[in-house]
């Protein structure tokens, strides 16, 4: 039951109703305290014995020396303690050979100006017992002030220059000897885990807090269940799964889920990040992995969590040329943890990555981390329940709707949607509005996935030419049946990109067909045909169309089998690989030059009959393109209505696809 008065849950109990102990760490004396107290003693010696005092220097003369100038009226100052005497001059002295000169005096020719020192302060030693007669001479010429210490020096200074260093050096070398023997060489701390700890105690997250991710959510409770009654499981012999891997896009709520898990389970939460194992000093990632779980395992039950794992659980000698061989002893000490952990060890590691072809194979055998949770990108309940969060903390206006949104963001994740309501929130700052509108999401959106608008400058003719290119993509796309709807035209600079021509998915999709692929291809190949055939002539305009088209033909080919030619047989053509070394071994090595060619040959009869199907729509439709191309001039960005207005004076007998000139 909720504690109203805080909104926090109750703290989980063990079997039995004992509170799980939170934290049993034992108090550590930190090593930097020693190094802070030895600089400090090192520091005050160097003031005491080589640091000029009362702002200039004193000169240490003979006894009978002091008498005579304290006898000669040059003595202003005196301080008396013990059997040291120190004061001042009246006028500055030079001391040459234990005897002290004035201004005027000339110094002997044998002296040297380099044996010479000068001063006006002054220090000297009197016999024993005679304090006495120093004080009533001082007093008899004049002396004022006088300061007199009958005890004579004290014993704590040598304590504090003697006695407490040779402690404290025992003290230290004992520390080293300690850490030297656990194998940590770092001794200011370097070894020491840099993972956060999170109490809890504290107001935490739940899996109330995450929208979406049911399917990870589900998966998760059991692990919520064990780390709350771990003893249930324990008096049949079952043993969780030690280490559970996040797997999903970058902004997905991975690290999200994984202090939900902690919250629901009411345990300690260790938070890392992988990059922060791995530093320049050998050893030092090692030494902290082991500290993590000693940490960890002292506070049973408890989670680790450890973030973008593949900084250190890269795969071991990958490619050409060795490895990080810090990184690698970090992951080795890593798979040495993990495999030490007894059953009594209530102890779950949770690690997210968004590159698991990337990980070792050692971390992924049973034992380590044998499961694998997805968190995918949300879909578009998922994404409206998201929107939910973020659109409570700004002033929206009524008409703005969660579930528009999120049928136009295909693709999104949990953090893109909190960017662009964060956007849109900028937008209304910007023309000094008292809430957000649907038009500050619309101009956020165009923000995020076409790029900042700028301000070049582009002639007539230039501009033509991009208008016709532009509706030469969007015409074919309104005349390809099942093609994503059109949302928007522009042939404003945006990013990258002189125009864009804008789709929209009516819903998420999850496979496509080889007819849907090859109408894409089409509608890339449109606005390229659409140059030659007004223009009899193409542009640079089209390159991004062109690479975009030929990977897809590519992928067509030799991943999925859609070609007629080669038939379903898997080449591998187009697909990417993270090691380089691993593309130059491959090449060449699993598939015949001949079927290589035979491949490319498939790939560039895609593209030309993509060519060749977008020529036959634009030809066909060549009055809408014209409507659409001086439209774009006139206007420069038109959106879903608009296009589907300006398309529907088309003199053509085939009929337009009524989903793709719907408004989104």
């Amino acid at each position: 039951m909720n504690d109203p008065r805080n909104g926090q849950r109750p703290s989980p109990t063990r079997p039995g109703g004992t509170p799980p102990v939170q934290n049993q760490n034992r108090p550590r004396f930190p090593g930097w305290i020693l190094w802070v107290v030895l600089i400090g003693l090192a520091l005050y010696n160097i003031y005491v014995f080589f640091w000029p005092h009362q702002g200039m220097q004193q000169l240490s003369i003979p006894y009978s020396a002091f008498v005579e100038q304290v006898q000669a009226g040059n003595v202003a100052s005196a301080t008396v303690e013990g059997q040291t005497v120190t004061g001042d001059f009246k006028q500055e002295m030079r001391l040459a050979d234990d005897r002290l000169y004035g201004p005027g005096e000339p110094l002997p020719p044998e002296v040297e100006q380099n044996d010479v020192s000068a001063a006006t302060g002054f220090r000297t030693t009197i016999p024993q017992d005679a304090q006495a007669d120093v004080v009533a001479l001082l007093e008899q010429n004049g002396v004022d002030p006088i300061h007199v210490s009958p005890q004579g020096d004290s014993i704590l200074p040598t304590i504090l220059l003697t006695v407490v260093p040779i402690l404290l050096f025992i003290g230290l070398m004992v520390f080293l000897g300690r850490n030297m023997s656990r194998g940590q060489q770092n001794v200011l701390g370097f070894g020491r885990s840099r993972a956060k700890m999170y109490d809890a105690e504290r107001p935490r997250v739940t899996f109330s807090d995450v929208a979406g991710e049911e399917e990870a959510k589900a998966e998760l409770s059991e692990v919520v269940d064990f780390l709350r009654t771990p003893g249930k499981y324990h008096s049949l012999g079952a043993r969780l799964p030690r280490g559970i891997l996040l797997v999903g896009p970058p902004g997905t709520g991975k690290t999200l889920m994984a202090k939900a898990v902690a919250g629901e389970a009411g345990v300690p939460f260790f938070s890392v990040s992988g990059s922060e194992f791995v530093e320049m000093f050998v050893g030092v990632g090692a030494s902290r992995v082991r500290d993590l779980f000693e940490r960890a395992k002292a506070a049973a039950p408890s989670i680790i969590f450890v973030d973008e794992l593949d900084a250190v659980g890269r795969q071991r000698f990958a490619g050409i040329g060795g490895g990080n061989d810090e990184r690698e002893q970090t992951l080795n000490q890593l798979l040495v943890e993990m495999d030490g952990f007894e059953t009594k060890d209530d102890v779950v590691v949770l690690a997210a990555t968004n590159r698991p072809d990337v990980l070792d194979p050692a971390l992924l055998r049973p034992g380590r981390f044998d499961r694998k949770v997805f968190v995918d990108l949300p879909d578009r309940k998922a994404r409206e329940a998201i929107l939910g969060t973020p659109l409570r903390g700004i002033p929206a206006a009524p008409e703005i709707d969660a579930a528009k949104i999120a049928q136009v963001t295909p693709g999104f994740a949990g953090a893109d949607l909190a960017n662009l309501v964060n956007e849109a929130a900028l937008n209304a700052v910007a023309r000094r509005a008292s809430q957000v509108e649907p038009a500050d999401i619309d101009a956020a959106l165009d923000k995020i996935v076409l790029g900042n608008r700028r301000g070049t400058l582009i002639s007539d003719a230039e501009k033509r030419l991009l208008a016709y290119h532009e509706a030469g993509h969007a015409l074919v796309a309104a005349m390809t049946d099942g093609a994503d709807p059109l949302r928007k035209i522009s042939i404003v600079p945006r990013g990258q990109a002189l125009g864009v021509t804008v789709q929209a998915p009516v819903e998420d999709r999850v496979t496509w067909t080889s007819r849907h692929l090859a109408g894409r291809l089409a509608i890339l190949m449109g606005g390229r045909v659409a140059e030659r055939l007004i223009f009899d002539d193409v542009s640079t305009g089209a390159q991004n169309d062109l690479k975009e088209a030929t990977s897809l033909a590519r992928r067509m080919v030799g991943l999925w089998g859609m070609s007629d030619d080669l038939g379903p047989y898997f080449i591998g053509l187009g697909e990417e690989h993270v090691f380089l070394g691993r593309e130059i071994t491959r090449a060449g090595g699993d598939v015949s030059d001949d079927l290589l060619q035979r491949a490319e040959a498939s790939t560039q009869r895609l593209l030309t009959d993509a060519e060749a199907t977008a020529a036959g729509i634009l030809a066909r439709e060549r009055d809408a393109l014209d409507r659409l191309a001086e439209r774009l001039i006139a206007e420069e960005t038109i959106d879903a209505a608009d296009i589907a207005a300006t398309i529907a004076g088309s003199t053509s007998d085939t009929p337009l696809p009524v989903a793709a000139l719907s408004a989104i």
